[in-house]
């Protein structure tokens, strides 16, 4: 009998093309995934991978077998969660993520919520940015992620996928307090510098926005700094380096020399949660998307 933690090795180091990928993903060490894959090799008495250069390469035999082991997991995972609703008990493990500022803002108080209202569901979270909780969650990785979207970039929703708004995020324009604008009580888009910006690294979706937030003004963006955590962002506002656009959602107190502007109109995100659609009759999925709702209210 084929073991499943072994086609799940397979299947992984299939769907991410290598052996290091494929342990990242499901959380083991490349050493784990190898001697899973060579006790397959075994079982089945066939060459499941060769070696290309310094990685592997699978074979037509592998890749016939991890299509099939895609079924037999999906199989499993509608078999788990049909049994846990016929119970209706919220147990077993489930894995969430969630992007910096959510698991700062959010996920403290919905990871209490569950752990004290269901203490038998074995709860594990990420860190993770939204794109790659996207391909986790699809994938089997997660169980549901947390993710966020802007106005000018809405996140398209692969099909098999549920979600749920948890809320919308009001993002202010941060500068120095000795800055012309810091007096304001609110300013409208014209107003926006054109010049010495902090933004986090090219390509997400938070820099993204800005360049279009910018552009939208007619002010052609100059970013002077780039660093991801809006901490490291605002330490460089205070210190008088340029001006930043930082979301409310866990910003928690600014340091001094920061003021904090409103933008009309005002500048959102959406956050909402995300979940395989097949897993949706898991009492585990609907108390963790209960909790987060709860804990989005008090945010």
């Amino acid at each position: 009998m084929l073991d499943l933690n072994r086609l799940k090795a397979l299947h992984a180091v299939a769907v991410y093309g290598s052996v290091a990928a494929a342990a990242e993903a499901l959380m083991v060490t490349p050493s784990a995934i190898s001697q899973q894959l060579a006790k397959l090799e075994r079982e089945t008495g066939a060459v499941l991978v060769e070696r290309n250069g310094r990685g592997v390469k699978l074979t037509d035999a592998a890749g016939l077998l991890a299509d099939h082991a895609e079924k037999i997991l999906a199989l499993v995972e509608t078999a788990e969660a049909d049994f846990e609703a016929l119970r209706g008990a919220v147990v077993g493990r489930l894995v969430l993520a969630a992007f910096p500022t959510a698991a700062r803002g959010i996920m403290p108080q919905a990871l209490a919520t569950i752990k004290q209202q269901h203490p038998d569901l074995d709860v594990v979270m990420y860190e993770r940015e939204p794109e790659r909780q996207m391909r986790e969650v699809t994938r089997g990785e997660i169980d549901l992620a947390v993710v966020q979207d802007w106005m000018n970039r809405p996140m398209a929703i692969p099909d098999g996928l549920s979600r749920a708004p948890l809320l919308d995020d009001i993002a202010d324009v941060a500068v120095p307090a000795g800055h012309p604008l810091a007096d304001k009580r609110e300013i409208e888009l014209a107003d926006l510098p054109g010049e010495g910006w902090i933004s986090s690294s090219s390509g997400t979706v938070c820099h993204d926005f800005l360049m279009f937030l910018l552009r939208s003004a007619e002010k052609e963006p100059k970013i002077v700094c780039m660093a991801d955590e809006y901490p490291t962002q605002l330490a460089l506002v205070a210190a008088g380096h340029g001006c930043a656009l930082i979301p409310r959602l866990g910003r928690g107190r600014l340091p001094e020399g920061v003021r904090a502007i409103p933008v009309v109109p005002r500048l959102q995100r959406r956050i909402y949660a995300l979940w395989r659609t097949d897993a949706a009759r898991r009492p585990a999925i609907r108390a963790a998307v209960d909790a987060l709702m709860r804990a989005a209210c008090a945010a």
